[in-house]
């Protein structure tokens, strides 16, 4: 079944067309621009920091980082040799951020009540030389939630330095200050970084203020932290969690994505501010592409696959 893509009577949208899946009592909607996760609902209720349908995602808010996640010092790296440069994107720091897919309209290869699957094709362009074909697939399960699955294919001629992130912000009712705002996250090790938010040095948390392992409130707790040493549960996933019971709302995500950036949201803008928190599964650290840290290595014609989704509910 082909669902019609959400649409307004108002003028153009930022993110484009608006494309809305449903299973059971949960509903998302993706965009054409980016292939966003603009919104993720059971039963009405927000299980993510939503943006207007006429506005652009807040604070990155359910954005794919392709073909890496956070930053890049200086937008400058070597690979294989050759120094490359990055437009510089975050421009008070100086820094490459987020990868390069987030503003590109993506096309709808499939779509079913249930599922939506988006393509791009990431040209070769000053900086990233490189081209890949990068499919994006949402599907949701009324028991499971929403399972992302993200697989890019190294169609050109040369290997290419690849990784990936998302952006999507947990929610729970009264926000992170609020009886809800509990955080879980069973990581060993945080990342501290310099004032650019470049890492320095892997810190084991135990006996600092970002140590989670046990769900704690995060009332006055300011995050904008890379966490790794993750411990998986049975069945191979990472899980963070925000809030308790069935009022929470879990993030998992599957093997190849080994670190996960916490951000609180505190220099948004009200209603926004403190109101969720981003929860970002990441295949290498902030600045990877500069030091080769968990970087991928993709061989022309071959693929990767990463996977994540979100489920109402915290055990």
């Amino acid at each position: 079944m082909i669902s019609i893509p959400h649409t307004s009577s108002g003028g153009e949208r930022p993110t484009g067309e608006q494309y809305t899946i449903k299973a059971g009592e949960y509903t998302a909607v993706v965009t054409e621009v980016g292939a966003c996760l603009r919104s993720l609902r059971l039963d009405g209720r927000e299980l993510i920091m939503e943006f207007p349908e006429d506005g652009s995602p807040v604070g990155g808010s359910g954005q794919l980082l392709i073909p890496w996640p956070n930053r890049i010092r200086d937008g400058k790296y070597t690979w294989r040799g050759v120094e490359r440069r990055l437009e510089i994107t975050e421009e008070p720091r100086n820094n490459a951020i987020h990868g390069l897919t987030r503003h590109h309209a993506w096309q709808v290869d499939t779509q079913t009540a249930s599922s939506l699957r988006l393509t791009l094709r990431l040209e070769p362009q000053p900086g990233y030389p490189f081209l890949l074909e990068v499919a994006a697939e949402y599907s949701l399960d009324a028991d499971e939630g929403l399972t992302v699955s993200v697989t890019a294919r190294n169609a050109g001629e040369w290997e290419a330095p690849y990784g990936i992130g998302s952006h999507a912000y947990l929610k729970t009712d009264g926000g992170l200050d609020g009886p809800q705002g509990l955080g879980h996250v069973p990581a060993g090790r945080w990342l501290m970084v310099d004032e650019r938010m470049i890492p320095q040095c892997e810190v084991p948390v135990g006996g600092t203020p970002y140590d989670l392992r046990d769900r704690r409130s995060l009332r006055g707790v300011v995050l904008d932290t890379a966490y790794t040493d993750i411990v998986r549960d049975a069945d191979g996933l990472g899980r963070v969690t925000l809030g308790q019971g069935v009022d929470g709302v879990t993030m998992w995500f599957g093997e190849g994505l080994e670190w996960v950036q916490l951000f609180s949201g505190d220099p948004l803008n009200e209603p926004y501010r403190r109101s969720a928190l981003a929860v970002e599964p990441m295949s290498c650290p902030p600045n990877a592409f500069a030091t080769g840290k968990g970087v991928i290595a993709l061989e022309p014609g071959e693929s990767v696959t990463h996977t994540w989704g979100i489920v109402a509910g915290a055990a």
